[in-house]
């Protein structure tokens, strides 16, 4: 899969993985499709470093939570 496209399939996919990756209980606030298109190398970018880690304190759980919020279109 090539992630440097800026795709629906690929959002969703990395919104996926991060979800899973973080163990997120509230899926619902962070949907691939509420996700900003135009900003999806920041997408990318939290993906990447999420994959490279192995565990999350609370307050990087919290961090990254805000940081995915910050992506979603404007309502």
């Amino acid at each position: 899969m090539d992630l440097s496209k800026n795709t629906p399939e690929n959002i969703e996919y990395m919104v996926n993985e991060i979800v899973t990756k973080m163990k997120m209980v509230n899926i619902g606030a962070i949907r691939s499709e509420s996700m900003d298109s135009e900003m999806y190398e920041e997408l990318h970018e939290i993906y990447e470093m999420v994959m490279k880690k192995d565990h999350f304190s609370p307050s990087e759980m919290q961090a990254l939570a805000e940081e995915l919020g910050r992506l979603r279109k404007a309502q």
